[in-house]
């Protein structure tokens, strides 16, 4: 069996918001950005991967939600309490984590390395969901290899 995921549903409080922070601090492109009744869809995703796409949806859209159930989600989510996790990969945590932290998003983890040699950092985006960006222990040898090949050889 051969499983790929292709889309992912989060919980956002401010769509134009979180619109802005996906697609301007993450440089995400904006798959689909549309109106229908009473709901908006919005759905962004990485440049590296256009098959993937994240729909960005205030909580409690379904309208079997009761106004009451979508005041308790949307209280959750004010409190952190319901906030979901998405991890990315990046070729350069330190430089990802200026980046991200620069256009003011709220630092959760500096980049550090883990016992698995990766090195991750984390934020949470305007609506509370952590956002996770992992340099593997693979693309740090790379990085590392690369910065030896341009200063040369250390001298010992």
């Amino acid at each position: 069996m051969n499983l790929k995921l292709s889309s992912w549903a989060l919980a956002v409080h401010d769509l134009n918001e979180a619109l802005g922070f996906y697609r301007d601090v993450l440089g995400f492109e904006v798959h689909a950005d549309a109106e229908s009744e009473a709901t908006r869809r919005v759905s962004v995703g990485p440049r590296s991967q256009p098959d993937m796409q994240i729909f960005l949806q205030s909580p409690g859209t379904d309208p079997r939600v009761s106004p009451a159930d979508r005041q308790m989600i949307e209280d959750l989510m004010a409190n952190g309490l319901l906030g979901q996790r998405l991890v990315f990969l990046t070729d350069n945590c330190d430089t990802t984590f200026e980046h991200i932290e620069a256009a003011g998003a709220e630092v959760m983890q500096e980049p550090i390395n883990q016992p698995d040699g990766a090195r991750d950092c984390a934020f949470l985006d305007p609506s509370g969901n952590m956002l996770r960006f992992t340099q593997t222990r693979q693309m740090n040898r790379a990085l590392a290899y690369r910065r030896t090949s341009r200063e040369g050889p250390q001298a010992p």
